[in-house]
């Protein structure tokens, strides 16, 4: 309850001890928890929202989680007369505080026209990417690129570094190419000098990660590439750094 307090008291509304005291009155709920089991508890759990929502009422679910849950939860949604979207995002606590997050949204037309109206507050972009769990799926696409992008990046420093080369100078240089990268203008300088405390947790990460690959089994994908990234993200946690951010990849890598 501390959280929910301190945001009563920054932002006003009311506190509720449970989720389905919250949406009792609620015609649309918005859920951004942690993992499966978290999501499972505030939505079909004992005290849960759809316990309480209204035939009619919407739920939109912001965590990342597997894309099994978001379908199993549209059906659940669905029995109730509710309507679900699994709508993970990119865009961390600035794109956020910004209003420029990235929405990839599962479910049906009708409750991704009736949460975009919502989400629109917060995000930039918005993207129904198909049926119950394209959100999600769609979100582990984008967790698959990053780890790549941030692999090569950490690369690309040290060696860099490695070369003696003005570090500053070489991302003048190779960022206005095809080299060029969110990760490598937000965190190219931050990962030089290494600091770690910008975003997304690789804790974090590595949970994402495991979703990714468990459906990459389930469907007969193959993802060589993001399973060694996350072993190399294994060895940062071994080495104290599971709450930094992704970019702290790069401590694996020798600094010359």
């Amino acid at each position: 309850m501390g959280k929910t307090q301190a945001w009563v008291e920054r932002y006003g509304g009311e506190a509720a001890v449970s989720a389905a005291q919250a949406a009792q009155d609620a015609e649309i709920v918005v859920s951004c928890v942690g993992t499966d089991d978290d999501l499972e508890a505030v939505t079909i759990g004992r005290d849960g929202a759809f316990r309480t929502l209204r035939a009619g009422s919407l739920f939109i679910d912001h965590t990342t989680v597997s894309a099994r849950i978001a379908r199993q939860l549209a059906v659940e949604a669905d029995s109730r007369g509710l309507h679900f979207v699994d709508a993970p995002v990119s865009g961390g606590q600035s794109g956020a505080e910004a209003g420029k997050l990235s929405v990839m949204c599962g479910g049906t037309e009708p409750a991704v026209e009736a949460a975009e109206l919502v989400m629109q507050a917060y995000a930039a972009r918005i993207v129904h990417c198909g049926p119950a769990g394209a959100g999600q799926t769609t979100k582990m696409v984008n967790q698959i690129c990053i780890a790549g992008v941030l692999e090569g990046l950490s690369e690309g420093l040290r060696f860099a570094q490695a070369a003696g080369l003005d570090v500053g100078k070489v991302h003048e240089a190779v960022s206005g190419g095809a080299a060029q990268s969110w990760q490598m203008d937000n965190r190219w300088q931050s990962m030089s000098e290494g600091q770690f405390d910008f975003g997304f947790a690789i804790e974090w990460m590595r949970k994402d990660l495991g979703l990714a690959l468990d459906e990459a089994r389930s469907i007969g994908a193959t993802l060589p590439v993001t399973a060694l990234v996350d072993q190399y993200y294994a060895e940062v946690v071994a080495m104290g750094g599971s709450r930094q951010d992704t970019s702290a990849l790069v401590r694996r890598l020798r600094k010359p």
